[in-house]
């Protein structure tokens, strides 16, 4: 989900910022309760043993409440409503897995997404062990995991393989991956039929294999087709429509467009437009940023022209280490207004 170099944004991955989360505790999440009975001579069996079962059904009555998830979004639902970004270079983050999910879900995160790996990427699934406890970490905190994937185009066997890897992840407890979801961005492949066969027809392969499992495409804003006609003529919105559950435009304009009005025109165009191409058979997550590009009046430019458009059912940032105080409170203002 790497933000176009034409309009101003930094091509080189972004270092990690220290500091922002305390470690992780080292108890884990679960809680454990003790309870001692002392037997007495005076006391009768039959008052031992029905203290004895009462204690013990108190006992795993707490224990299970202590140990019981909350509730997370499931289906399509985890495209909609709150969301936040991860990418291959933020690997680091794994290290404090329950101070990160702790995070998110101090700020009413929903959903996570995160990069398993990009078309650059040396395995299949970055850190794989690392972003498996990150994940159980957000299931534990009721917070669905996201995996997607930037493929190439240009190598459809490594293409196929890492997006199948979505599918099969597994983390210790089990778990897999609440939803998957392609990047449709790279322009490597120089011959544009050539590009758009071979990503239909892994979306394709995608959406057949993933069973229950939802899927999203990420595509580039309509917007940002229009202002440079030679990224991807002829891009076929309304196919990629009738293979996912939901879009999710990246309309980036931190960096690239300044004030209010730039900003509003360029995020309710690109959403009319595409709800243009896509009719409403589609779900639409409104993906902004860069964060830390965007300035509080830019912040209520992207929230009004999303809650003027009134089509998009979730909404997020890129990404979650550069999202500062004042797009946490753009996000809240969202969930008021959207739910």
């Amino acid at each position: 989900m790497l933000p176009p170099l034409e309009e101003g944004f930094p091509a080189a991955p972004r270092p990690w910022v220290g500091g922002l989360f305390a470690p992780a505790s080292a108890g884990g999440s679960k809680i454990h309760h003790t309870r001692g009975v002392r037997s007495r001579s005076r006391m009768r069996p039959l008052a031992l043993l029905v203290t004895v079962v009462v204690v013990v059904a108190v006992a795993g009555l707490e224990s299970s409440q202590g140990s019981a998830r909350p509730a997370r979004s499931t289906g399509a639902d985890v495209f909609q409503g709150l969301g936040t970004w991860f990418d291959v270079y933020d690997t680091t983050l794994y290290n404090s897995p329950s101070a990160v999910a702790s995070r998110l879900a101090a700020h009413g995160v929903r959903t996570a997404w995160i990069e398993t790996a990009n078309d650059r990427s040396k395995t299949d699934v970055v850190q794989a062990a690392g972003l498996a406890r990150l994940v159980d970490a957000l299931h534990a905190r009721g917070i669905a995991a996201v995996a997607w994937y930037l493929p190439g185009h240009d190598r459809s066997g490594r293409d196929l393989r890492r997006a199948r890897a979505m599918l099969s992840f597994r983390t210790p407890a089990g778990d897999g991956f609440d939803g998957v979801a392609l990047d449709i961005e790279s322009l490597r492949t120089k011959n544009v039929g050539q590009r758009t066969a071979r990503m239909l027809a892994l979306l394709d392969r995608l959406r057949d294999e993933a069973g229950s499992t939802p899927v999203a495409a990420i595509t580039y804003a309509p917007r940002a087709f229009e202002r440079h006609l030679s990224w991807w003529p002829g891009f076929p919105w309304s196919e990629i429509a009738g293979k996912v559950d939901a879009l999710v435009p990246m309309l980036y304009t931190g960096g690239g467009f300044k004030g209010y009005d730039a900003t509003y025109g360029y995020v309710a165009r690109s959403l009319r437009l595409l709800r243009a191409a896509v009719g409403d058979g589609v779900a639409v997550h409104a993906a902004g940023g860069v964060a830390n590009r965007m300035t509080k009046e830019e912040l209520k430019a992207f929230d009004d022209a999303v809650l003027d458009d009134g089509t998009a059912t979730g909404w997020s940032l890129y990404d979650f280490q550069t999202t500062t105080p004042a797009g946490w409170a753009a996000m809240a203002r969202l969930g008021e207004s959207l739910g």
